[in-house]
């Protein structure tokens, strides 16, 4: 291994939305941090679509949700999901996502779920871990090894542009380097699930005004139930002329230039339509979640930890919420208040997190009828239009709970967590679809309107945040004197709104730097002390 060239506290490998976000975040907080990417950056062929409500909200702490917003699909794209047996045959169902897309808030969050493809986000993402002085990032620097060592670990990464081998020293290593990392395996780490569901194929096509060659309408998602099966997608990239057509190739590998795509345009999208094809990426369907997220100064986020169905958009929004929970923790430990057990809380908590996503993306990846059924879907008979109803009845009532999923997006808690004072209350009933607002422990700590333009959501992220409810006889110094004792960030804020004070069900709240409730009560602690020992981790 060469001398050290460069000395770091964090070394990110990865410079996709999962470790730019790490990088953000990090660097938003004053941690500095270095970021190798093998490539230039640049992203030609369209992947994650979906920026969803809970992601908008880091990007709303992060100062860029508006970016966010009028980067990917105009605001007014209509995002409804419609089901056919190609845009020239039959329409067999419609689901209205009425909480995605536009720029009102909804009563349960101040930041909708919106478009914004990887080709629009990444950039955004890059600019803006960039504008920190504390993050560098290194594009066309590929990683290829490291060895630990008592004050962290080395790594051997090589510059491509100059072919030359560098050794840098960090504290810290986070992969967030994909499904192809080798730092999974370097650790040993066993996959849990099915390693293959299917291949696909995506393919990235430029179409003019492609409303007006059918009859569906204007939208963002159209899915193709033909004879041949029901898990085919043609979806928006930018709102205007570019989309996406996924195709499902089946449970054996096929060779990419085998495909006739002319074929499939014709079949699905119609033969007089101008189509022009950009590029096509084969890809393998997974439903995989790792046993080891961290290995001594060695953690691993995103695809690098769990892969599974696109279905739900959930991939990339799990990543990211890797990288906000991993951040904060990071950065406690470096700035020496973290307890010794608060870096093992990362996999306590986001291992579930990613089990329940990966299963449910699994759940919503079978088809939406029997083979004998969908050998009927497009015949222009009686017996067809009763299996388009009868598909359709199906459709909207089993999988509207895909596209519309604020339940398990806002609703996602840390419970149990061995950071996280639980107060004995129960959890809302479960729903993918809907979402019950709650300051239960380990909670996402609900949105409310502090003051016009302001959510509860705008005080959290920095620090600890101890929401001191009026009028209230509990004493908060207690708690205060004993973040002070540890060294840990804590600020008090009082608010006198009865109806906020209801919401979150408690007349002392503790917040936690990512915005989950880490503990409540209407008295203050016998034991303050304790109470912060636990959410700092010992």
């Amino acid at each position: 291994m060469s001398d050290i060239t460069q000395e770091v506290p964090v070394l990110i490998i990865g410079g996709g939305p999962v470790g730019l976000a790490l990088a953000a975040d990090l660097g938003w907080r004053g941690i500095e941090c270095l970021v190798v990417e093998k490539g230039d950056g640049e992203i030609f062929h369209p992947r994650a679509n979906t920026v969803n409500s809970r992601s908008m909200e880091y990007c709303r702490r992060w100062g860029i949700s508006d970016r966010v917003i009028n980067a990917g699909a105009p605001p007014d794209f209509p995002l409804d999901i419609v089901y056919v047996t190609s845009l020239q045959g039959y329409e067999i169902a419609r689901i209205d996502r009425p909480t995605y897309g536009g720029t009102q808030p909804l009563p349960t969050t101040p930041e909708r779920s919106q478009r914004c493809n990887q080709i629009f986000f990444d950039p955004i993402m890059r600019d803006l871990a960039g504008s920190f002085p504390c993050v560098t990032l290194r594009f066309e620097c590929s990683f290829e090894s490291f060895v630990e060592t008592e004050e962290g670990i080395l790594a051997t990464v090589r510059d491509l542009a100059n072919d030359r081998t560098e050794t840098i020293a960090a504290q810290y290593l986070a992969a967030c380097c994909g499904g192809q990392s080798a730092v999974p395996g370097a650790l040993g780490v066993q996959w849990q699930g099915q390693p293959v569901l299917g291949h696909h194929l995506n393919i990235f096509l430029r179409i003019p005004e492609l409303w007006k060659h059918h009859d569906k309408g204007k939208t963002a998602f159209y899915f193709f139930i033909d004879p041949k099966g029901g898990n085919h997608s043609l979806i928006e990239v930018d709102g205007d002329t570019r989309w996406r057509l996924g195709v499902e190739l089946g449970a054996e590998p096929i060779a990419p230039e085998s495909v006739d795509v002319d074929e499939l345009v014709r079949r699905w999208i119609g033969p007089e339509v101008p189509v022009e094809v950009i590029s096509a990426l084969p890809w393998t369907c997974r439903s995989i979640v790792a046993d080891c997220w961290r290995r001594g100064p060695v953690f691993l986020a995103g695809d690098a930890v769990h892969q599974h169905s696109p279905q739900g958009g959930f991939g990339m929004n799990t990543g990211l919420g890797d990288a906000v929970n991993l951040s904060w923790k990071l950065a406690a430990a470096l700035e020496g208040w973290a307890g010794p057990d608060l870096l093992d809380s990362y996999q306590a908590e986001r291992m579930p997190a990613a089990q329940r996503i990966v299963h449910q993306a699994t759940v919503m990846q079978t088809d939406v009828a029997d083979p004998a059924t969908l050998a009927q879907i497009d015949t222009s008979t009686p017996e067809g239009e009763r299996v388009r109803s009868e598909v359709g009845d199906y459709i909207v009532r089993e999988r509207t709970q895909i596209f519309v999923s604020d339940g398990i997006v806002l609703g996602a808690a840390y419970d149990p967590s061995p950071i996280i004072c639980a107060d004995g209350t129960s959890s809302p009933e479960f729903s993918v679809t809907d979402y019950t607002p709650t300051a239960r422990p380990g909670s996402r700590a609900p949105h409310a309107w502090v003051r016009e333009g302001q959510s509860t959501l705008d005080l959290y992220g920095r620090k600890y945040v101890l929401l001191a409810f009026e009028p209230s006889e509990a004493d908060p110094s207690g708690l205060v004197k004993a973040a002070t004792t540890r060294n840990m960030p804590l600020e008090t804020i009082r608010i006198d709104n009865p109806e906020i004070a209801a919401l979150y069900a408690g007349r002392l709240v503790l917040v936690r730097p990512d915005g989950h409730v880490a503990w409540r009560g209407d008295e203050a602690p016998g034991d303050p002390l304790g109470v912060m020992d636990t959410v700092r981790g010992g």
